[in-house]
């Protein structure tokens, strides 16, 4: 097969990817308007739900790799969310440099009022969707994402 050629599964892959690109932007910005009421944007909201989740409190290089982002990217969000009291930063016993990231009581708050409205939101973009659908998408997504996270890179 040529290089410049894809195959049948290449091709359609590559218009997944391309619909995922497309999709992102159209979920960030329904995102922003989402959270702007509880000061957020979408990126900062991604970053609270991170920690949110953690079964612990974690690093900026944790988050980001548990998000797919760079620990610079990342970085840049939590300085922001530090100045506005949204997450503190807290030794690590661990490691002097890398510090822990946590919520606030603010942070809770924030987090807590973009949960409030994405409910809502989610379900009602979710109506006429088949939700088995729904399930095989996520396991096909996830399953590109680990090839990609392999030590091969995908290739």
């Amino acid at each position: 097969m040529a290089a410049d050629k894809h195959s049948p599964g290449g091709a359609a892959l590559t218009d997944l990817v391309l619909e995922v690109f497309r999709l992102n932007g159209r979920l960030l910005s329904a995102g922003d308007k989402l959270v702007a009421e509880a000061g957020l944007t979408s990126a900062r909201w991604q970053v609270l739900g991170a920690i949110h989740y953690a079964s612990e409190p974690q690093t900026v290089s944790w988050l980001a790799r548990s998000m797919g982002l760079t620990r610079q990217a990342v970085q840049r969000i939590v300085n922001d969310l530090v100045g506005e009291g949204l997450i503190a930063l807290k030794t690590n016993p661990a490691h002097q440099r890398a510090h822990l990231v946590t919520l606030t009581r603010n942070g809770h708050a924030a987090y807590a009022l973009a949960d409030r409205r994405q409910t809502p939101w989610i379900n009602a973009l979710s109506k006429g969707l088949d939700r088995g659908e729904i399930e095989r998408a996520l396991v096909l997504l996830s399953t590109i994402r680990s090839q990609l996270e392999s030590p091969n890179d995908g290739e």
